[in-house]
């Protein structure tokens, strides 16, 4: 290679990094190709969006489960919590049938 060469690829791994961006290589199969690509594209840009997809594949590659309480986190997080509601239901005997 040469020092032209070389100064080009150093020059475009710099303005990546100032970008906040890396390249590396990805070893996968074939078919997968531009599933990674579009992965990788996605996440490289800096929206909402690419936050999401983020957690969420760092979610399903994670060698741990999810954390328990994901529900009970929501309930208490809802506009209803402190609301004095009444969730009783009445007491009804029911009809009779003839056997």
């Amino acid at each position: 290679m040469s020092a032209s060469q070389k100064r080009a690829i150093h020059n475009y791994r710099t303005r990546l990094g100032e970008r906040g961006l890396a390249r590396f290589e990805v070893l996968g199969r074939d078919s997968d190709r531009d599933l990674i690509r579009s992965l990788a594209r996605r996440l490289a840009e800096n929206t909402p969006e690419a936050t999401r997809l983020r957690a969420t594949v760092n979610q399903a590659v994670a060698e741990e489960p999810p954390r328990k309480g994901g529900i009970l986190a929501a309930l208490r997080r809802s506009p209803l919590v402190g609301v004095d509601l009444d969730v009783t239901r009445p007491r009804e005997v029911g009809r009779k049938v003839e056997l």
